[in-house]
């Protein structure tokens, strides 16, 4: 029997509209509910006497009731007070039906679970589990702790208990063991079996701190095998992309040696290293997957440059993708001012061109006069087609969705050959964690600044001091430089927050009648936002207030100064890339981070992080250890692997043992490597040619 296929309407109780419901959970299947984990446990396993309850206790107790009554405070309530000799403590049910009332009448036993709090007659529950019990026996408390699971509107914890139950008696022998028995011997991991019946049955002496935190010894075996299944879809896929076969890009060079001596800078060794890297990718004839991960300002684009002039000597297309129009207009204007002197021609392809504008750039591409394409999403529309595209970079991979990619590089596919892609991020990850999030793809790391990029000065003040932050303002923009002033979401709504930045913005203009300030905000439209944008980047304005997160890679050298407001509710990474904004000129940047006191201990932390070091890898490996991977790397939103179960940053002392035993298992077990993607994947895996 293959419980992965088994419905979950086969369980006793879960009918067709409870099965609607637990859809909104991932619940569809037997194997579902077995994986679904509960995120923490209720001790019900002793009784505590009521007369030693005290409030904010979660307890199990048992008693008589003495007395039972419908009271009016406001609403109808259900009181029942109810005893065990040692004291008494009354129940409180706000919803309630006649049988209810019926049931919970003078002289029935109890046993009920519960939060104790105060009440207008002392301890109370409200609305507390419970079991009607035969008085004349000892009262039994349960023998396992109680779970409490992630739930969704309409479906009740006794709900998803009764259902976990049913697919433990019944199901959970028939689920397949995939860990080969060497891993399980080395590493003294439970079998799978084992792990799931104590994670949802955990016995009275089980650390439930380690339970919580999914520390235990059962839950690491179920994230060591998820890890493995993501580690094993990557590798798979690598493999498979490697099957195919890619344009052989071996140029003389001449036209790469003609951009590098236009520049009017040198490149780091750290940018030599790369751009060999993908030199040597792009000669192997089959497709180059490689993603450039560098800090803020390193100078990742002009690499992704040199790629293309490789490709375009060659007698090929490439296309070069941002996740915005002002992303992407910024490229169109430096791959044109790079490579339009050269005789290369750049088309820009963004969702705002008009008719007759975007009908020809589609033809120059479709041609083959373009020799480079940059865009938007709009480069993977539908009527946009390529002559001869062997090259796509793609900026800030993250931030697309996974068939967003899947389609552009379908474009560039003739025949069995793929386009070679190359992927930029400004994200820096530690290099444990990018061999396994990225284990399809090559990773180049550019790890140096260029030189004459002074550190941006971080300054960490209070909120109180406003006024001096207000006047440094006055002082940078009187000296002929600009700035930026961010205020970030703060509110949830964004009518709220677009009145919070409009606050600022007139206050800021009354304090500093003689500064040109702008606002730009999430509700704008992208041509006014940009138009704002351009306007700043010319030096037509002073000062720019901004709600939205000023777009990465958003280059304007005069800008010296950043301002953030409420720093401390902002990521690491989220406050790196902000400060890499300035200081990208000849003059020192600063960054003055404003806070709302008080600060609790992890934003102190973290705003220390950022006065210390400038480092992005570093800032990100402290990120990652303050807050997890999860807003850092964008996966909440994309393509990029969500887990069910493990934690990259908790789990990621397994990573080097989940890479050794991918290697094995595709050595030595190769048909337990499908099933095992397939348990924790699923359809998923559909998109994996990304």
């Amino acid at each position: 029997m293959d419980i992965a296929s088994l419905p979950v309407t086969t369980l006793k109780g879960a009918g067709p509209r409870l099965a609607e419901k637990l859809e909104r959970l991932g619940l569809r299947t037997v194997q579902d509910v077995l994986f679904h984990l509960p995120f923490r446990y209720q001790d019900r396993t002793r009784l505590t006497p009521i007369g030693s309850l005290k409030p904010g206790m979660e307890a199990m107790i048992s008693g008589r009731i003495e007395l039972a009554d419908v009271v009016y405070r406001g609403r109808r309530n259900l009181v029942c007070r109810l005893t065990d000799g040692t004291g008494h403590i009354h129940l409180r049910f706000f919803h309630f039906t006649a049988a209810q009332k019926a049931t919970l009448e003078r002289g029935r036993s109890l046993r009920c679970f519960g939060e104790v709090r105060f009440g207008p007659a002392g301890l109370e529950m409200a609305h507390p589990e419970y079991t009607l019990v035969d008085g004349s026996q000892a009262p039994q408390a349960e023998e396992h702790l109680t779970p409490v699971y992630p739930a969704t509107a309409g479906v009740h914890q006794l709900s998803l208990r009764k259902l976990t139950r049913q697919a433990l008696d019944h199901h959970v022998d028939h689920i397949q063991e995939w860990l080969p028995p060497p891993v399980l011997t080395e590493m003294r991991l439970p079998t799978l079996k084992e792990a799931l019946v104590l994670v949802h049955r955990p016995p009275p002496e089980a650390e439930v701190t380690a339970l919580e935190q999914g520390r235990h010894p059962a839950q690491q075996r179920l994230s060591f095998e998820e890890l493995l299944a993501h580690h094993l879809s990557l590798m798979r896929l690598r493999a498979n992309l490697q099957s195919h076969r890619a344009p052989e890009i071996r140029p003389a060079g001449d036209l790469l040696k003609k951009l590098l001596t236009s520049l009017p800078f040198s490149f780091t060794s750290a940018q030599t290293r790369a751009l060999n890297e993908i030199r040597e990718d792009l000669k192997q004839g089959r497709p180059m997957q490689r993603l450039v991960q560098g800090d803020v300002g390193s100078g990742k684009t002009v690499v992704a440059a040199g790629a293309c002039a490789l490709a375009i000597e060659a007698g090929y297309q490439a296309a070069v993708m941002a996740p915005t129009e002002l992303l992407a207009e910024q490229h169109l204007r430096n791959f044109s001012d790079w490579f339009t002197p050269l005789g290369i021609s750049v088309a820009g392809l963004s969702g705002k061109l008009k008719n007759r504008a975007r009908q020809e750039a589609l033809e120059k591409i479709g041609g083959g006069s373009a020799h480079i394409a940059v865009g938007t999403h709009a480069l993977f529309q539908e009527g946009v087609a390529f002559s001869n595209l062997a090259l796509i970079v793609v900026d800030e991979q993250h931030r697309f969705g996974v068939h967003q990619r899947l389609q552009l590089r379908e474009k560039g596919s003739s025949g069995d050959r793929l386009p070679h892609q190359l992927i930029m991020t400004a994200t820096p990850i530690p290099r444990t964690l990018a061999q396994s999030l990225y284990a399809d793809l090559d990773v180049s790391v550019i790890d140096e600044l260029p030189p004459g990029r002074t550190p941006v000065e971080t300054v960490v003040v209070s909120a109180a001091r406003r006024a001096e932050v207000v006047s440094r303002v006055r002082a940078a923009c009187a000296a002929g430089r600009q700035a930026y002033w961010v205020c970030p979401l703060i509110e949830e709504s964004e009518v709220l927050q677009l009145q919070t930045a409009t606050d600022t913005a007139d206050a800021l203009r009354e304090a500093l009648p003689d500064i040109r300030i702008a606002l730009v905000h999430g509700r704008m439209k992208p041509a006014e936002k940009e138009k704002i944008m351009a306007a700043f980047k010319q030096g037509k304005v002073d000062l720019l207030v901004a709600t939205t997160v000023i777009e990465v890679g958003v280059d304007v050298p005069n800008a010296s100064l950043m301002i953030i407001e409420n720093a401390e509710r902002l990521g690491l990474s989220q406050l790196h890339q902000l400060r890499g904004r300035v200081g990208r000129g000849a003059t020192a940047g600063s960054c003055v981070l404003m806070y709302q006191a008080p600060l609790s201990e992890l934003a102190r932390a973290r705003l220390a992080v950022l006065r210390e070091t400038g480092d992005g890898f570093e800032i990100a490996r402290r990120d990652l250890e303050m807050r997890g991977p999860g807003e850092m790397l964008g996966t909440r939103q994309t393509g990029m692997q969500e887990f069910h179960i493990a934690d990259i940053m908790r789990d990621r002392a397994l990573l080097p043992q989940v890479q050794k035993t991918a290697q094995m298992m595709l050595a030595d077990f190769p048909q337990h490597v499908e099933p095992i993607i397939r348990r924790w994947l699923g359809r998923k895996e559909d998109y994996g040619g990304v």
